[in-house]
């Protein structure tokens, strides 16, 4: 019979933390949105962590021509000769 002087009290303060706890998970927003992670794994995000190797690769846009886009080239110089 001694023993439930210690475990009542004991029993109490469990249920006093676990109270403070459930209230500090509302105040601070746990319970806000519930389904928001549950699609967020459904959304592509990870390229970044895609090698460029593995990327297929992007067509290139039409530019004008100018210097900035022929890599140093002067816009009158080819690359191939010409007989």
């Amino acid at each position: 019979m001694e023993i439930l002087y210690v475990l009542i009290p004991i029993s109490l303060t469990i249920i006093a933390v676990a109270i403070w706890f459930f209230g500090w998970a509302i105040r601070s927003g746990q319970f806000d949105d519930l389904e928001g992670p549950a699609h967020q794994i459904l959304f592509d995000d990870d390229e970044h962590m895609i090698p460029d190797s593995a990327k297929p690769a992007k067509p290139q846009q039409s530019t004008p021509n100018n210097e900035s886009t022929n890599s140093g080239l002067s816009p009158d110089t080819s690359t191939h000769t010409e007989r």
